[in-house]
């Protein structure tokens, strides 16, 4: 089984980090990016269509100012980045952003030089699916989804995907969810305001998140624009023209990743350049270019007709509509490192993985490779929540455990010793290896069987204890009642609550100020650390 790459890059395993060095971890690795991120500077026109961008956003003094930082020359920028996700999305969208401000502020007292953080809208991807919805937790119960209308499966960019009267129901049905928690008022006309139907998905989810962040003056770039198309061509160019030498290196660097044991994150197919082409029209759906056997054709991934488009079809497309080409998983980090001075992304352990594929191009496209963060990670609790955890000897960590491992792990404690601890003292005092030394000095054959019967009854003990560990556990319904809820609150199913649960329930829970205020705070942006947060 691979091994987890952003689990093994944290640990600072050798295997992990020869494929992707942590240099964010050095100051003096720090320095040396911003030095040369702040060599580059943004094109003025590039500029004035970010500047053009962000006017739509809410007011936001520092936004404007960090927009000015970005006019002049030495300023660098720090990238993150994100799906743009029903109601935000999932609850790291937050630790994404926090972070990137987190580091912006550190790079720039630490080297002198202004860093801007930055957030690269996701608005090419086309799976409507992974965004269309969004998890509120209830007390004691499992998750509600709340989600838009279904529709039909389509490869459009979410760029182009419009709010419908569906989107009424879903605030509505998030109404109903959040009802009873003491800060519902704090997200809800936030979402009221921006979420309407008419308004596009990605729209509504930049209008919300900079509103939240207007105090840190976090600054927006959307991809998906008519003025940015030009600045990206060059590159989708390179990617069409150098296809099967970029396929080559990134086949190599995944075969070194397997080697170190690590799965490639995205499949590489031999001969595809990096971009998706939308063969229809600008809001059409977007296919792979897998390369046929003439050289000069190639057939559009997901087409169900199976169409083919050539080469000179391609960059025909590419010169007079340049919005046709969009990026991929692997392609996007690239084109924000060519557009803008950046020195690094904030970023998740999927990125992460990412990244480790795409170190040999950024040699071959003759661009620093960036420092590459990894976001803060956060599990919120309440006071009651940390108590319980505490009084009962558990972590977080722990909850992630089957549950009856759980059960006997609090029974334990309830009687003062583990399970194992007492089967290993009831197998003391029945002394059997004694018995058995004394058995095979007397008759040798009898040795096996002593042996036989000494494991059979520490199974058979092991079995009992196990029981007798679980049912004391469940007498003590309360606190069973309690490590379920706690269970569902922090790692539901098993996963972290930063992966399923949105920023609205947890807003309306904790207030969505003090929430964010807090997590900025305790933001360790070069550490990679996992934090229980307690407000």
């Amino acid at each position: 089984m691979a091994k987890s790459f952003a689990t093994a890059w944290l640990s600072g395993e050798r295997e992990a980090t020869d494929l992707l060095p942590d240099r964010f971890r050095s100051l003096a690795a720090r320095a040396e990016a911003v030095r040369i991120a702040a060599q580059k500077s943004m094109h003025p026109a590039l500029l004035a269509v970010v500047r053009r961008q962000n006017a739509g956003l809410p007011a936001s003094p520092q936004r404007d100012a960090n927009l000015d930082a970005l006019a002049q020359p030495g300023t660098v920028v720090l990238v993150t980045g994100q799906q743009v996700g029903l109601f935000l999305g999932p609850l790291y969208t937050l630790y994404k952003a926090a972070t990137a401000i987190a580091a912006a502020r550190q790079l720039t007292a630490e080297t002198g030089v202004a860093c801007v953080p930055v957030f690269w809208l996701q608005t090419e991807d086309h799976d409507f699916a992974e965004i269309d919805h969004c998890f509120v937790p209830r007390t004691g119960a499992e998750p509600v989804k709340i989600a838009l209308a279904p529709t039909e499966p389509s490869r459009v960019p979410v760029a182009h995907r419009l709010l419908g009267e569906s989107v009424l129901p879903a605030l509505l049905e998030l109404e109903t969810a959040l009802a009873g928690l003491p800060h519902a008022a704090d997200i809800l006309p936030l979402l009221h305001m921006f979420y309407t139907p008419g308004a596009t998905v990605s729209h509504a989810f930049a209008q919300t998140l900079a509103a939240i962040f207007a105090e840190q003056g976090l600054v927006f770039f959307d991809p998906r624009d008519a003025d940015v198309a030009p600045f990206a061509a060059p590159f989708h160019q390179r990617c069409l023209a150098e296809a099967p030498a970029i396929a080559e290196l990134l086949q190599v660097q995944a075969q070194k990743l397997r080697a170190a044991g690590f799965e490639p994150q995205v499949h590489i197919r031999p001969g595809s350049p990096l971009s998706f082409v939308a063969p229809d029209a600008l809001d059409g759906p977007r296919y792979r270019l897998d390369p046929r056997a003439d050289g000069e054709t190639w057939t559009l991934v997901g087409d169900p007709a199976h169409a083919t488009a050539t080469t000179a079809q391609v960059r025909a497309w590419l010169a007079e509509e340049p919005l046709r080409l969009t990026t991929s998983a692997l392609s996007r980090p690239l084109l924000q490192d060519l557009l803008l001075p950046s020195v690094g992304y904030v970023g998740g352990p999927g990125e992460m993985a990412y990244f480790a594929q795409l170190q040999p191009l950024y040699r071959h496209f003759d661009l620093p490779m960036p420092l590459v963060i990894h976001r803060d990670r956060f599990t919120l609790l309440d006071e009651r929540t940390r108590h319980f955890l505490d009084d009962r000897g558990l972590t977080v960590a722990m909850l992630a455990r089957p549950r009856d491992d759980l059960l006997r792990q609090m029974a334990a404690l309830g009687q003062g010793e583990a399970p194992t601890a007492r089967l290993d003292a009831m197998m003391a005092a029945l002394d059997l290896p004694e018995l058995a030394r004394q058995m095979a000095a007397l008759d040798p054959n009898l040795a096996k069987a002593a042996q036989r019967t000494q494991e059979m009854v520490q199974e058979a003990l092991a079995k009992l204890l196990d029981k007798y560990a679980k049912a004391l556990a469940q007498r003590d319904q309360a606190s069973v009642d309690k490590m379920d809820r706690a269970r569902l609150w922090l790692m539901p199913d098993g996963a972290p609550q930063e992966r399923v649960y949105g920023i609205p329930g947890l807003a309306a829970r904790f207030g969505l100020q003090p929430m964010v205020t807090a997590v900025l705070a305790a933001c360790q942006p070069f550490a990679g650390s996992q934090q229980d947060l307690t407000l």
